[in-house]
């Protein structure tokens, strides 16, 4: 399955949920924001979003500083 991540392109071996693609790509414990073909899923619905081929995601990791 092709991904578009962040511009690039992304292959997985199966289907997967936001939850599974935010595990793969170690972010579960960062604050991030997910952005899934134009529209911002909610952390609550990472679990039931499923990708398909060619979806287009933003991936936004907030990072602290001072």
């Amino acid at each position: 399955m092709q991904l578009i991540i962040n511009g690039q392109q992304q292959s997985y071996d199966s289907p997967l949920s936001v939850q599974q693609l935010v595990e793969k790509l170690s972010l579960q414990n960062k604050r991030i924001a997910i952005e899934y073909n134009g529209e911002i899923v909610p952390r609550s619905r990472f679990s039931e979003q499923i990708l398909n081929e060619g979806d287009q995601l933003e991936i936004i990791v907030a990072v602290g500083g001072g």
